[in-house]
């Protein structure tokens, strides 16, 4: 695992962000300008302070299948995917995203989340044929429009940014990510938050598949519907010069029912966040969090727990 600076700190204009994204920019100058041109379809965004893992061995994607929530054993060379490991309960312990070249598979985790996932990993080997090993000395993660999540090897990072184009920090990238309703793992989500809350049925949760752990509390929840809670997207009132801490309680009067996680200010949306609220509150219920007055949007349908929000 490696938290030194990113090396495209040096580029013009860069700010650096702050708690675990400290390591990469904030935004190089505009974060509106930014988020403009990576919905255009331009630019790129630097996200080396990523920690990634590789999975190799000839039994791996029948292992990774086993293992998590994703379908692993028709995985092609060169498709990205997503997957969870639940705990015996169905609450989201790790989440990664990687690719396969047809003889590893590399993946991609919070900064600082490669540590706990290589030791459960480690355990849970036994007889099989693979081997688990940090990368992340050796591998960036990049994102760009077209392409979508990158590794690049880190000693061509600065070859890679003069050919992709103009870089856009990490807050133009997450009031993008916000406004799709896109949770990022343990910002958005908790050590109780089960899949089915957070709309990640489907993109990271593969339902025709044989068992994994935590997959009957999965099934039951989207079988019958009705998860304990549901990720909403928050618009903020925009009067106050700020954004609310994540954690922050969200209120209904004096009643707390949810918890905010992420939060941005999106060019057109204005300031935005991520939260995860109690199934009974009311859709249209007017909400509070840090004195700010929250009305909500569906992300998640409260009743069958599935993403609704477009994702483009």
């Amino acid at each position: 695992m490696t938290s030194q600076p990113s090396a495209l700190l040096h580029l013009p204009g860069a700010v650096s962000g702050d708690g675990i994204d400290a390591p990469v920019a904030a935004h190089y100058g505009s974060f509106n300008t930014e988020q403009r041109f990576l919905e255009a379809g331009e630019g790129f965004v630097d996200l080396s302070h990523r920690d990634v893992v590789r999975i190799s061995g000839p039994d791996r994607l029948t292992w990774l299948h086993n293992l998590t929530t994703q379908h692993f054993t028709d995985l092609q060379p060169g498709t990205w995917t997503q997957a969870l490991i639940l705990s015996p309960t169905g609450h989201v312990e790790h989440e990664l995203r990687g690719v396969d070249d047809g003889e590893s598979f590399t993946a991609h985790t919070e900064p600082g989340a490669s540590g706990p996932l290589i030791a459960f990993l480690e355990r849970m080997k036994f007889m099989t044929r693979v081997e688990v090993t940090d990368e992340t000395a050796s591998y960036a993660v990049t994102w760009r429009p077209a392409a979508g999540y990158q590794l690049v090897p880190r000693d061509q990072l600065d070859a890679f940014a003069e050919a992709a184009g103009p870089p856009a920090g990490l807050w133009a990238f997450e009031a993008l990510r916000i406004a799709r309703g896109e949770p990022r793992f343990g910002l958005d989500t908790d050590h109780r938050t089960i899949p089915n809350e957070v709309g990640w049925i489907g993109p990271a949760v593969h339902l025709d598949k044989g068992c994994y752990r935590g997959q009957e509390t999965v099934a039951r929840v989207h079988t019958l519907g009705r998860p304990p809670r549901r990720l909403v997207l928050l618009h903020l009132d925009g009067t106050e010069n700020r954004l609310p801490t994540r954690g922050s309680d969200l209120l209904l009067g004096e009643k707390v029912v949810g918890v905010v996680g992420s939060s941005a200010r999106h060019h057109e949306l204005g300031p935005i966040a991520l939260a995860l609220v109690k199934r009974n509150v009311a859709l249209d219920a007017q909400l509070t969090t840090d004195d700010m007055p929250a009305a909500q949007e569906v992300v998640v349908d409260p009743e069958v727990g599935l993403h609704v929000r477009p994702r483009t």
